[in-house]
């Protein structure tokens, strides 16, 4: 096309600053056009080529064709990064074909810009960790550049916080941090500022981590617990409560566990919860002399290695009353003389008794139910003192007692205190005869018929006596006087237990025909005594004695029938018969 001056103003030079805003405008110019040319431009002005190559400038219509060069933003001027000046050629062209080719020159002026945060800081807000008990160091390096290479300041809002920024950008902490005292979170506004005053801020978020640097410690307030004795297993005693300093924002995770051995107590490790896992007897040793129990109970907040806190606690067992009176021995067995008088003493139940529950108001028993029978002869003086007394004096040889010895007798010993707990005591009274009275023959003489001829050995009579006293007594017999002859010193034997007389030796009538014995009867104690006469009948036992009891002689053959032979005659004796009563006879030999 034919070129013609149809772009009036230039070629030209402009300017524009660094970082110029989208639509900016940096230079106006006109489009002149031919007086044939009725529609105006055929091809509006228009950037076909700029060196170096770049988009960051347009033309816009002002109308009237009048016409202005804008930045579009993209990219961004920079002078510090980008080319100093872009040759911008702008065409037109009219509806008459002519044509227009001319340059504007920018230069891109440098513009004090504020400082840049690099790194991090740059796109995002830093979130920095601190452990507490973190010594004083640097937390933070901040990296900031100033387009201008100017030499940056750096600072921190607000001011009263444990950090500081130094002029090379690195933040330090100026304590150590305590997460159970301290702030959780800081938030640092950083400004970076250059020696004009220009200045960037960025926000950085320091948080200070928990660590396990604390003892966990026991929020109960009490110390001291009581409860009653023989609890049930797996009765809860207490509640032990502790928390970690560490674990402030959410539930501990502790650990208990009981250090003193003890065999009455566990805790369960997770909840605290101290119960009852053994019998707890407040009467039995140790516990009798000692009731308060010490238990060191310790919070953990970790298995290995953690920290650990320690306390004592003290359980004190009360008694109740759980044990019933027990008497030793439970079984009494008591001797009395009958005829004892009304009133005496018999037995003091109360030595003999005793409740081992410790408290004295659980201890506490009295003595209650005399019962058995024949109890109404005996009584116990009062229910506190358990001394058993008779009310009535005891004959067994009267009829209302007769045959009976023993009296058994039970006696309730049972708790004052509640529940009545209570045993039964068992006494055995046996009444002891007493020898009253003597023992008495069934006659005051006896008179016995016997036979010089009884055998030895033969009973020739019985004596009889007996006593008033019950039980009957055992009667013993013996001869105390008579019944002795030349070669005995008795011929009589009685039975000892029976009363029967024997003879031991032989009676004979032509020596004794009669024996007088006295006999006594005795119940060990008491004696009486009888006489017995003993009468020898007599009987004919004795054989005539003849003299000469040998005799030889001669006859004549011749001698006379009737003879006398030489004066011969036998001379006989017998002790029971008398001599003209014998009779002679020739037993053996010749009858001549």
């Amino acid at each position: 096309g034919r070129r013609t001056q149809l772009l009036k103003g230039l070629p030209a030079t402009s300017t524009v600053e660094e970082n110029a805003a989208a639509g900016v405008s940096v230079y106006n110019f006109n489009v002149t056009v031919s007086p044939l040319s009725s529609e105006g431009v055929a091809i509006l002005p228009t950037i076909v080529n700029s060196n170096p190559l770049t988009e960051a400038f347009d033309i816009e219509s002002k109308g009237d064709l009048e016409y202005r060069v804008v930045t579009t933003g993209n990219p961004v001027l920079d002078y510090e990064t980008m080319p100093k000046s872009f040759d911008l050629q702008i065409f037109v062209e009219d509806t008459t074909g002519r044509t227009d080719l001319n340059i504007l020159t920018v230069r891109v002026i440098d513009k004090n810009e504020p400082p840049v945060f690099q790194g991090n800081m740059a796109i995002q807000t830093v979130m920095i960790y601190v452990l507490e008990g973190t010594p004083v160091e640097c937390i933070y390096q901040v990296d900031a550049a100033d387009p201008e290479n100017a030499e940056l300041k750096y600072s921190l809002l607000p001011a009263p916080v444990p950090f500081v920024i130094l002029e090379s950008g690195a933040i330090f902490s100026t304590k150590e941090f305590d997460y159970e005292k301290d702030p959780h979170c800081y938030f640092l506004n950083i400004t970076v500022a250059d020696p004009h005053g220009l200045n960037s801020t960025k926000t950085l978020n320091i948080n200070i981590v928990n660590i396990n640097d604390e003892r966990p410690y026991f929020t109960i307030k009490q110390r001291i617990y009581r409860i009653p004795e023989e609890q049930s297993l797996g009765t809860i005693v207490a509640n032990i409560t502790a928390k970690d300093p560490d674990d402030e924002d959410s539930p501990s995770r502790l650990f208990y566990s009981i250090q003193s051995s003890d065999r009455y107590f566990s805790i369960n490790p997770s909840t605290g919860v101290l119960q009852v896992t053994g019998r707890i007897d407040r009467d039995a040793l140790p516990l009798r002399l000692h009731p308060n129990i010490s238990v060191i109970v310790r919070v953990e907040d970790s298995t290995s290695g953690g920290h650990a806190s320690e306390m004592e606690i003290t359980i004190i067992i009360d008694d109740i009353n759980d044990n019933p009176p027990e008497c030793n021995p439970s079984t009494f067995r008591k001797e009395v003389n009958e005829n004892t008088t009304a009133g005496t003493f018999l037995l003091d139940l109360r030595n003999y008794c005793k409740d081992i529950d410790v408290d004295p108001s659980n201890n506490q028993f009295n003595f209650t139910g005399l019962s058995g029978f024949g109890s109404n002869n005996f009584a116990l003086e009062s229910t506190v003192s358990g001394r058993l007394v008779m009310t009535e004096s005891i004959d067994l040889e009267n009829t209302a007692h007769l045959g009976l010895e023993v009296y058994s007798l039970t006696v309730r010993v049972q708790d004052i205190g509640c529940p009545n707990y209570s045993n039964i005591i068992y006494i055995y009274i046996r009444i002891k005869p007493v020898n009253e009275f003597f023992p008495v023959f069934s006659n005051l003489s006896y008179e016995f018929n016997v036979p010089e001829i009884t055998k030895v050995g033969s009973s020739i009579g019985r004596v009889k006596a007996r006593d008033k006293d019950w039980p009957p007594s055992v009667i013993t017999y013996s001869i105390v006087a008579g019944g002795g002859i030349r070669d005995y010193t008795n011929i009589f034997w009685i039975s000892p237990t029976k009363g029967d007389v024997k003879i031991l030796a032989r009676l004979d009538y032509e020596t004794t025909q009669k024996h007088i014995l006295t006999v006594q009867a005795s119940d060990q104690e008491k004696t009486a005594t009888a006489s017995v006469t003993v009468n020898v009948l007599e009987v004919n036992d004795e054989e005539p004695v003849c003299s000469p009891n040998f005799y030889s002689f001669q006859i004549p053959v011749s001698l006379a029938v009737g003879t006398n032979i030489n004066g011969f005659r036998i001379e006989c004796q017998d002790h029971d018969s008398d001599p003209r009563s014998f009779r002679y006879f020739i037993n053996e030999g010749t009858v001549s």
